[in-house]
């Protein structure tokens, strides 16, 4: 749930529940009061029939001495009172006044003689006033009024209002405990394992306990700082890679340079032996321009690589027909193949178009078709072919890579660079596209600059396609590169 809709829920929680409860509180109290009042009610209708025989005697309504009066005073107690008046409004007895106490005053008449033979209730007394008669002369005589305490009710009254406050008070207290658990649990937890994963983080640590993201803002920003986090980790991880990267290029070009410079220092200091015959001076001189093209080849490579690594490197892709441009890509290496003997064979099943930078291309097919004439022994055999993915494979792919390549090739045209020749270890495949990379056989000889497969592998990659290679040890080695086709 959101914080947001949480709040308002919890603030709605906590304005009804108070009410709630106090108003659960006075129901309990009104159902009290008003089974106490039907009990009191009858109670006090018994007192006033017990009593009616008593009052009814109309000599007790005329002024007489008080002794006349000591029995109604041992009918009341502390909780009950007598008062007789005379018919004109006189208060004759009370049995609140103490004996030799003499209160003969006249009361208001009006007053006296509202709400006559009903009875009268108040928080804390019930009572009722009646008329006395003489039945002989059919006359008034005067009225008596009987008052009792609701001590019962009053106390338990009191009672109840103590334990409502109290429980009032300790349901304030429960609901600010629960509010408070509530807000640490929803806020205050998950905010503060927040900040020490950030500053575990920031110090380069790593906590044991993990985040936890919820279905509110805060785990929606626990979220975010995962994945700001895993982004992090993955640019310092990029960025270690990277510098080993360098740091064995630059321990790799130095290396691979040492040769060629040894060898142009030695024959060029050579030359200046004036003893040296035409034929020894041409040899050198041949010598010489070789290493130079090979240092130079090296550096070119070079910056081609770092070109295509930088992001700012952008394709040039543009529409070229499908059988023209193949063509044009499988040939020239006819020659280079004769010189050693190579047979080759070419075979294209394309599409009508595709969208390419053929520039980039060419550098892939040379990279790896340089490969493969260098490591194919003389007389033996290379296959070149681009096969669309609606054509079969050619019948000449070694039979333990067919099956392999016919599920990686699925939905797009791929080209195929197979050769005879030793192949490569099964350890060292996926070493091959690493830039730099060279076999034992190869390091030091001057033979490549160990970056042709490292540049075929981002120039593939950079047209949204992939490269694989496939080796048997003995037997031969294939690559695959695979192009997207055009709807």
């Amino acid at each position: 749930m959101k914080i947001k809709n949480w709040l308002m829920i919890s603030y709605l929680i906590v304005m009804l529940l108070p009410i709630a409860a106090i108003y659960l509180l006075y129901i309990s109290l009104s159902h009290y009061d008003q089974q106490q009042d039907i009990k009191e009610y009858f109670e006090f209708q018994g007192l006033v029939n017990s009593l009616e025989s008593h009052l009814q005697d109309v000599t007790l309504y005329e002024i007489q001495p008080e002794e006349n009066y000591e029995h109604l005073r041992n009918l009341a107690d502390d909780h009950m009172k007598i008062d007789l008046y005379r018919y004109d409004g006189v208060l004759l007895f009370s049995t609140l006044d103490t004996p030799g106490t003499i209160r003969l005053f006249q009361v208001n008449q009006h007053n006296l003689y509202q709400n006559l033979n009903e009875y009268q209730k108040n928080p804390r007394t019930y009572s009722t006033k009646r008329l006395v008669f003489n039945q002989e002369e059919n006359q008034l005589v005067g009225l008596y009024e009987i008052t009792i305490g609701r001590s019962a009710w009053v106390e338990t009254t009191n009672q109840r209002t103590i334990v409502m406050f109290v429980l009032l008070g300790v349901f304030f207290i429960a609901l600010y405990v629960v509010v408070i658990m509530s807000l640490n649990y929803k806020l205050n937890r998950p905010l503060y394992q927040l900040q020490e994963h950030m500053k575990a983080f920031a110090e380069g640590k790593e906590l044991n306990q993990p985040l936890v993201p919820s279905k509110d803002e805060i785990g929606g920003l626990i979220s975010h700082f995962e994945q700001m986090k895993a982004q992090i980790k993955e640019t310092r991880e990029a960025l270690a890679q990277q510098q080993k990267e360098k740091e064995y290029m630059v321990a790799s070009l130095s290396h691979d340079l040492k040769t060629p410079l040894t060898v142009i220092r030695t024959y060029t200091e050579a030359l200046e032996n004036h003893h040296l015959s035409e034929k020894e001076r041409e040899e050198y001189q041949s010598i010489l321009i070789d290493k130079l093209d090979h240092m130079k080849q090296m550096i070119d490579d070079l910056s081609v690589f770092t070109a295509l690594q930088s992001s700012g490197n952008i394709l040039n892709p543009v529409l070229v027909n499908g059988n023209e441009f193949f063509e044009m890509l499988f040939s020239g290496y006819e020659e280079p193949c004769s010189r050693k003997g190579i047979t080759l064979t070419t075979d294209l099943y394309v599409k009508n178009s595709y969208l390419l930078d053929p520039k980039q291309m060419i550098r892939v097919v040379d990279n790896l078709m340089d490969n493969s004439i260098r490591y194919t022994p003389n007389n033996h055999k290379i296959w070149l072919a681009a096969v669309s993915s609606q054509k079969t494979l050619p019948h000449w792919i070694f039979s333990e890579f067919k099956g392999k390549v016919d599920e990686w090739r699925k939905d797009g045209t791929i080209i195929l660079i197979q050769n005879e020749g030793n192949g490569i270890k099964q350890s060292q495949l996926e070493k091959v596209f690493q830039p730099f990379f060279q076999d034992d056989t190869s390091r030091g000889k001057g033979a490549t600059s160990g970056l042709g497969l490292s540049i075929a592998k981002i120039i593939m990659y950079k047209h949204a396609g992939k490269i694989k290679i496939w080796s048997t040890e003995k037997k031969g080695t294939l690559i695959a590169c695979w192009i997207k086709e055009r709807g």
